[in-house]
């Protein structure tokens, strides 16, 4: 049997590419869109990849399912669920697909997949023993999607706070306890092979380490040790949860009615800067600058949002861009290819064009005031200034000024009626960097801004505003 977890580090997610040696076939379980990466795999290995599976519909990538199915590739998804969470691209169309249920099993040469139902994280969710039919008749591993990962499980909230279902998380948690208590009878020899690790905003405590075995999870992970009865995992599954991305309730929508076919790549033209100047300026296009943050602060084109390419370059993107406005790039033109899979990713194509920053220097730009918290104490006690927290609402609550408004950074597009227009902006986090793309925004939407560029801790144990911890 070959295997292979191929990990996408911006997003934190994995995809495993499973094939039978014997007749050379091979499938992929919870593909992202850009399938060409695994096609290239699978024929390094002399495999040709027959099938295509999931997990669950994704809340954080669009999936890659609807690309396979495009070319003939037989898919697998969940029948399991509510009638709202649905594979409604699938039903009663004509790809070569099935829809599966608990116990439902399938092969792919001499490897046979056993369906779990495990739903929780969403009504539909499923996992899948892997068996090598080669060597035994018993199951090596499972597939835990985002079931349970490496350290913790998956959050049950998001039908809620990303999708907007009120009243949900705590139904949903409760689901995910009568699953968890399934998976505590699994096999301790089987491996776990989940579908994110550290980084990911599926999950408040995921671990780095890529796999796991089903009774290392059982013994030592903590929030299937929180199960000692249904009402305490509630309590700690939901305590402390991060609030979503803004875009996870779009991928949500397209995951569930069908992502975009996405056929030929964005190809962005290099422009002027003057050019793309002309282009935008309206509601219908937005500039992202790609640079570091004391860079973009130094200097930027007006209305110009700052999505510095690195890790959190997805979310802020998928965050901070509607869907149907055209994108334009400030970036190093080696870079460009990185940023257009990035963002087709999370379902962000009109990529029109770029311009390399060097050509800024013949540009009008502005810039914005950096801070720190000495200063901000200055102007709070001046009056006239409206200080935004950027920080995670646990962090918040952890300790604040008195007088802040708590957005989440990854929120804010959402939340800016709750911000005052008649005052300028101090807006800090908790080391700077998720501040300087929230100040960004609100600059680009028309407030004054000053950015604080400080560590927040100290300021908030100097001033007492810390929250003793029991």
């Amino acid at each position: 049997m070959f295997f292979e977890q191929i990990f996408e580090e911006k997003l934190a997610q994995y995809a495993y590419l499973i094939g039978c040696q014997k007749n050379g076939e091979a499938i992929v379980v919870d593909p992202m869109r850009d399938i060409e990466r695994y096609e290239e795999l699978a024929s390094k290995h002399n495999l040709k990849i027959v099938a295509a599976a999931e997990t669950h519909i994704h809340a954080d990538y669009l999936s890659g399912l609807r690309e396979f199915a495009e070319k003939g590739v037989k898919v697998y998804a969940s029948d399991e669920g509510d009638k709202d969470w649905k594979y409604e691209w699938l039903m009663g169309s004509n790809y070569n697909y099935q829809l599966i249920k608990d116990g439902d099993e399938f092969n792919i040469g001499n490897i046979k997949f056993t369906t779990v139902y495990s739903p929780g994280h969403t009504p539909e969710h499923v996992s899948y023993l892997v068996t090598d039919g080669a060597a035994t008749d018993q199951p090596m591993g499972i597939l835990s999607g985002d079931f349970v990962f490496v350290g913790d499980v998956g959050r049950p909230d998001l039908l809620e706070t990303a999708a907007g279902q009120i009243g949900a998380m705590e139904g949903s948690a409760k689901t995910l306890y009568r699953s968890v208590e399934k998976f505590k009878t699994m096999p301790e020899y089987l491996q776990l092979w989940p579908g994110h690790g550290a980084g990911s905003a599926c999950g408040k405590a995921l671990g780095a380490v890529p796999k796991s075995t089903v009774g290392y999870e059982q013994k030592f992970n903590n929030s299937i040790r929180s199960a000692v009865s249904e009402q305490n995992f509630v309590d700690f599954i939901l305590d402390g949860q991060p609030e979503p991305p803004l875009y996870f309730a779009r991928m949500k929508r397209d995951n569930k009615l069908g992502p975009k076919v996405l056929g030929d790549f964005p190809s962005p033209s290099k422009m002027r800067i003057s050019d793309i100047v002309e282009e935008t300026g309206n509601e219908n296009s937005v500039i992202i600058d790609t640079r570091k943050r004391t860079e973009f602060m130094k200097g930027h084109l007006k209305g110009s949002l700052l999505a510095t390419l690195n890790k959190q370059f997805n979310t802020i993107a998928g965050s901070y861009v509607k869907e149907d406005q055209d994108i334009y790039l400030v970036i190093e033109e080696d870079k460009v290819d990185e940023a257009v899979v990035d963002l087709i990713r999370i379902g962000l194509d009109n990529i029109k064009g770029f311009a390399t920053p060097d050509e800024l220097s013949e540009a009008d730009v502005v810039s914005t005031e950096k801070i720190d918290f000495e200063r901000t104490d200055q102007l709070m006690k001046e009056g006239g200034y409206t200080l935004i927290d950027a920080r995670k609402k646990s962090e918040f609550d952890a300790g604040h000024h008195p007088e802040a408004i708590n957005i989440s950074h990854t929120r804010l597009l959402d939340r800016m009626n709750e911000i005052p227009t008649d005052k300028p902006v101090l807006v800090h986090c908790k080391s700077g960097n998720r501040a300087s793309f929230a100040s960004a925004l609100l600059e680009a939407k028309g407030w004054e801004v000053k950015f604080i560029d400080d560590a927040v801790e100290p300021w908030l144990a100097k001033n007492n505003f810390l929250v003793e911890v029991k």
